[in-house]
């Protein structure tokens, strides 16, 4: 049987991403969700617009109203 990677001992992780290279959702804002939309690939931006729905459903949401 083969070993494992070879690099799993020097490998650190990126907290934002999946260990298959997708993009984690969970800690992400509105605003943040949405800028992340206008740069995203065709095949997640259904995920994140469902992501951005459930935050927006919750209670307790604001959305910022900016006055001029």
């Amino acid at each position: 049987m083969a070993a494992k990677g070879g690099n799993q001992k020097s490998r650190k992780g990126d907290p934002m991403r999946t260990k298959n290279g997708k993009e984690r959702l969970g800690p992400l804002n509105v605003a943040q969700l949405e800028k992340l939309l206008t740069s995203a690939r065709k095949k997640t931006v259904s995920k994140i617009q469902r992501r951005i729905t459930v935050l927006k459903n919750r209670p307790g949401y604001r959305a910022q109203v900016v006055t001029e």
